[in-house]
């Protein structure tokens, strides 16, 4: 399992595109880098690290037809009509359930979106470069899925405001704060706040990460709660086609 020494990696590839947002922390909660790029770039860092757990917000891979087995779907608290969610993984249904959305993860490579097919490309050339799936007591370097909104949907306790929006930026680097990640206290942002700055349109904003940098600061945070506090996360899905962790023991019933 990883301890002191650690690098704790969040890395974000829902653009699509380059760049990609990661960031990574050390054992201590200090940020140790915070930056976008292109995939190789991402990657480069990643190999760049001894020990490592990194977090991916995307899924693994497309869904295995899990959803499609009988012998899972009588084990599923309740019942399904026919033919219903079988094009979801297992992780995007009982997600659901819990009220948090998910997009759904189609059956193949080339019928998912441009920023999950990165995703699956993240976590292949992870593989190449030694990491393997969390956990695993033999290895130095592993890497994870994570599912941002819903990480911080646990930790707050409720649903999130929409992460583009000025007040769901404070709310997750609030959450992350609390959370004793070496970030500035969002809620400072208010003292800074004057009746001619209003007037003049200037939001003294440059403390405030962009939804970005917290999807990948909730990933690396949750990261390193898997290492450090296994106990206090949860693991949601499927093996075979890719869990999701949550840095909580328990999720509530309905958010």
């Amino acid at each position: 399992m990883l301890f002191a020494n650690s690098t704790f990696l969040g890395i974000d590839p829902s653009a699509g595109e380059k760049p990609f947002v990661y960031a990574a922390l050390d054992h201590e909660l200090n940020l140790l880098a915070l930056g976008q790029g292109s995939i190789n770039d991402v990657l480069a860092f990643a190999a760049g690290q001894r020990q490592a757990l990194a977090a991916v917000c995307a899924p693994q891979k497309p869904n295995q037809g899990v959803m499609s087995r009988p012998e899972v779907r009588r084990n599923l608290s309740q019942a399904l009509h026919p033919g219903r969610w079988v094009n979801f993984r297992l992780a995007d249904f009982l997600l659901r359930q819990h009220n948090l959305s998910i997009p759904q993860t189609p059956a193949t490579e080339v019928e998912c979106p441009r920023w999950m097919q990165m995703g699956f490309t993240v976590f292949r050339r992870l593989q190449e470069l030694g990491y393997q799936a969390y956990p695993h007591s033999m290895g130095g370097r592993q890497y994870i899925e994570v599912y941002p909104y819903a990480c911080y949907a646990a930790l707050l306790g409720l649903l999130p405001f929409p992460k583009h929006t000025f007040e769901g930026r404070i709310q997750r680097q609030l959450v992350l704060y609390d959370n004793e990640v070496n970030v500035p206290d969002s809620m400072r942002l208010f003292e800074e706040i004057t009746r001619h700055r209003i007037l003049c349109g200037i939001l003294p904003l440059e403390d405030l990460h962009s939804p970005g940098e917290l999807d990948a600061l909730v990933a690396a945070y949750t990261a390193w709660r898997a290492a450090s506090q296994p106990d206090h996360v949860c693991m949601i899905g499927d093996v075979e086609e890719g869990q999701v962790v949550l840095p909580v023991a328990e999720l509530k019933e309905r958010y």
